[in-house]
């Protein structure tokens, strides 16, 4: 008869068609099932925490939810991080674990409840009678809220028989959220006729955007406005039409694009949460910018918010296009008798304003300077790519100089939460959500150490369908930025350089190290090879440590 474990693993893999985890004594049972009566594929990593990140990263790329596993203690504890990041970045995943005894705790288990409340998830523990039903609620919860939910299964409980899987219900999710009462539609009047009005339109949108599937309706209000557009970092190339996008706002954007934005008198703001980065420290728009929020936060979530709409992001600008009519109408109300000009956005040299530094090939230290190297990335990597970035000080090269085709195609695992050291492991789940695709992780050097456990999961999972940038500046850079320069010791943030490329043929990858602009020339011949037949690629840039990301100058401009 079927165990407990697997009534959650028969019923998980209804909803959930790939499993990222270490095997251990609380969740044998459930793995057993997963492999041996289910259609759902199991991927291992190597450290628990790359479970989490891979089954993030698996989301992030395909918008489908996942499912991680780990023991019980020590198996889960190492869970944490990576489970606080996907709580902050409104991921939803399913936690599979072990867990203490019904009998009660021993020397080695801790309240995992606790835990995972701590950093915003809550647990569901299954019981021998509902394990199928507590599975359902699991996920759920998990869709509902956008968020990581961890399902317990009691060590005394996992193998004990529970007869046949009960037919579970269906996960019942919530219909996008419409513009409700007075006061919505009334801010909606009020955004359709700034916008009708506007000389200088400018529309935002971020990640929020792209899960509500806004994006033809934002280009199409773009279109009726003759708007120009940009996106935060989560939501890159959502606008469908790149000739009038300016490309990344806040820190990461090109001081061209960026003075445009200051010169908006009307701006929108779609599924973005507006934080201290995307929005320059407060500096993204001019003091005399109307700029409105649509969000389904319950506030607007930036001071400089004049109007909010509490919508789905994709409903709200269908409402606004309804409102507006016609692009030619638009155009005709918004034309001064003494006008006859063309909208701003045709005035305007977009290209140009949304391009960042060369650079040079070395820079004054002799290293490679990793402005010129992200530019030449750029034009070697295949267009297929999706791109998966660690934290640290090297963020700003990739999100700057690597163009992607959609907000699925870029994504940044550890930011939320402030952390690094999850690039490695979220290669893993983007590979198995995306696996005809190139995946290209963006690693620092600390990052890259701190996850290297998965270094192996990486290669094994993505072969020749992947590869690796590490900008090796032999340090912890924003450290270095940041507090360096204000003159603390800076012994505890170097890093004895490390042989990344070693590493990495140690596990299977090639390895190239890379301290000339010529050296990347094995970037540009790998990527013509059959995928089938070449390995697993991991540069390793020797880059300067003394070029100074513009969105590291912000923080260090704001912390000085």
């Amino acid at each position: 008869m079927p165990s407990v474990s697997a009534h959650v693993a028969l019923t998980l893999a209804q909803h959930v068609d790939h499993v990222f985890g270490v095997m251990g004594n609380g969740n044998a049972y459930f793995l057993d099932a997963i492999d041996t009566q289910t259609d759902a594929g199991f991927t291992a990593v190597r450290h628990e925490q790359g479970a989490v990140v891979a089954a993030d990263a698996h989301f992030r790329a395909s918008g489908r939810i996942a499912a991680a596993t780990t023991t019980y203690g020590a198996g889960f504890t190492n869970t944490i991080t990576a489970l606080a990041e996907s709580v902050q970045a409104h991921v939803p995943l399913v936690l599979v674990v072990g867990d203490e005894p019904t009998s009660g705790p021993r020397p080695w288990d801790v309240d995992q409840i606790a835990l995972a409340s701590g950093v915003g998830a809550r647990t569901y523990t299954t019981g021998r009678t509902d394990a199928a039903a507590t599975t359902v609620i699991a996920v759920e919860h998990a869709l509902t809220y956008r968020v990581p939910v961890v399902l317990a299964i009691p060590y005394d409980v996992a193998a004990l028989e529970a007869g046949p899987v009960p037919q579970a219900p269906s996960p019942r999710l919530p219909d996008p959220l419409p513009p409700r009462g007075a006061f919505a539609e009334g801010m909606l009047d009020e955004i359709a006729d700034a916008l009708r009005s506007a000389e200088r339109p400018f529309l935002l949108a971020g990640r929020g955007a792209w899960l509500a599937g806004a994006g033809p309706a934002l280009g199409a209000l773009a279109e009726a406005t003759g708007a120009l557009t940009a996106s935060s970092a989560l939501g890159r190339g959502i606008f469908p039409d790149s000739r009038h996008d300016l490309g990344v706002a806040g820190g990461f954007g090109a001081d061209g694009a960026m003075s445009l934005v200051r010169q908006a008198d009307v701006a929108v703001v779609f599924g973005a949460a507006l934080n201290q980065f995307t929005m320059r420290f407060g500096e993204l728009f001019a003091p005399g910018t109307r700029v409105f929020q649509v969000d389904v936060a319950p506030a607007a979530t930036h001071p400089n918010v004049g109007g909010f709409v509490r919508a789905d992001a994709r409903l709200a600008a269908e409402s606004l296009l309804q409102r507006l009519g016609s692009t030619a109408s638009v155009r005709a109300k918004r034309i001064l008798p003494h006008e006859a000009h063309a909208p701003w956005r045709e005035t305007v040299d977009v290209a140009a304003a949304r391009a960042y530094p060369a650079g040079d090939e070395i820079a004054p230290d002799g290293r490679l300077d990793p402005r010129s190297a992200a530019r030449r990335i750029a034009e070697l990597l295949p267009e297929d790519r999706v791109v998966v970035s660690d934290g640290g000080h090297f963020i700003g090269w990739a999100n700057m100089y690597w163009p992607v085709a959609a907000p699925d195609r870029m994504m940044m695992v550890g930011t939320a939460f402030q952390s690094i050291g999850q690039g490695w492991p979220s290669v893993v789940g983007a590979t198995r959500a995306r696996p005809d695709s190139t995946v290209v992780l963006t690693s620092g050097d600390g990052g890259g150490l701190m996850a290297i456990a998965d270094l192996e999961s990486a290669v094994r999972a993505a072969g020749g369908h992947g590869c690796a940038v590490i900008w090796n500046d032999a340090a912890y850079g924003a450290e270095i930025n940041l507090y360096g320069l204000k003159g603390l010791a800076e012994a505890p943030m170097r890093i004895p350089e490390v042989d990344f490329a070693a590493l990495s043929a140690a596990v299977g990858a090639e390895g190239v190290v890379v301290r000339s602009l010529a050296d990347l020339e094995r970037l540009g011949s790998w990527a013509g090879e059959d995928p089938e037949a070449r390995r697993f690629l991991v540069l390793d840039l020797r880059i300067s440590g003394r070029i100074i990301a513009p969105y590291q100058q912000e923080i260090i401009r704001v912390n000085s």
